[in-house]
């Protein structure tokens, strides 16, 4: 039987198996929760670009999961490929849009194609999941999307301004989504990871812009505070997760690990002394 915690709604039991399809599952937090998720008894369609990266997952858990090529730009492929997951296991519980990729690069300096490969990436991919996945949801009457997004995706940093503003951009795009879909009893929760030992800054995750000479001691002297930063051990975010995924009214953001909040109290607080500084101003431009 389940049993349920009167405070946070959390079950503390999983009766049946959820069955998931998880994007960007090759490396990162995409491969740590699929496993997971599979070793706790969920199912998984697993995707990634290529599918030899995930091939060993059948070895290790057979029949529970499914892996399948996928390339979240390729919108047709991105429909196929969501349409089968759900042929072969019956029903999609979870879909988790974690694939995506950050711009190195200052504002002046990223290309418009570079801008636009990111952004077909982190924000045009994640929505072909969703546009793809939510008939499929409807028709069942329940499901829940999880997007993988960042702190930074409610503050900004120098030099990968142009990955902070995807995840702006995809937060908005969850929130309104959000509202839109509960009438159909389907839950939208935002993810949002601070600074993780995990290899989303290796040369795979990154793509760097043609670098102008004047940024170069900038870049260094960023990217050399970059690597003081604590990082979180991706291990220990499944639990947190899984709590979200078995709530029955799980949250619409929740950040993972514990710098997250402080910061975003600083920046907001911010933020607000500077709109009521000036709201003379505002409430005169009212007319």
């Amino acid at each position: 039987m389940e049993s349920q915690n009167e405070n946070t709604g959390l079950r503390s039991a999983v009766t049946t198996p959820k069955v998931w399809f998880i994007t960007g599952t090759s490396r990162g937090f995409g491969r740590v929760w699929t496993e997971a998720a599979l070793s706790r008894g969920d199912k998984v369609a697993a995707t990634a670009r290529k599918l030899e990266s995930i091939a060993d997952l059948n070895e290790k858990y057979g029949e529970n999961v499914l892996t399948l090529e996928l390339d979240v730009t390729n919108r047709e492929q991105v429909r196929a490929t969501v349409a089968q997951a759900h042929a072969h296991f019956g029903r999609l519980d979870v879909v988790l849009n974690n694939a995506g990729y950050s711009l190195v690069a200052t504002i002046e300096e990223a290309s418009a194609d570079d801008i636009r490969a990111l952004y077909e990436t982190n924000i045009l991919g994640p929505v072909a999941v969703i546009q793809a996945a939510l008939p499929l949801l409807r028709e069942q009457g329940s499901g829940h999307i999880l997007g993988t997004s960042s702190n930074l995706g409610h503050v900004t940093l120098p030099v990968i301004g142009y990955y902070a503003s995807s995840k702006w951009a995809f937060e908005a795009i969850h929130e309104s989504l959000a509202a839109e879909i509960e009438q159909f009893g389907i839950h939208v929760t935002i993810i949002e990871p601070g600074a993780y030992a995990t290899e989303f800054g290796s040369q795979e995750s990154l793509k760097f812009s043609q670098g102008l000479d004047i940024y170069g001691h900038y870049k260094q002297e960023f990217f050399g505070t970059l690597r003081g930063l604590e990082r979180g051990n991706p291990n220990a975010t499944p639990e947190a997760l899984f709590k979200i995924v078995d709530a029955p009214q799980p949250p619409l953001r929740v950040f993972l690990g514990s710098h997250n909040l402080p910061g975003v109290r600083k920046v907001y607080a911010e933020r607000l002394a500077t709109w009521e500084a000036w709201e003379a101003v505002s409430i005169a431009a009212q007319g």
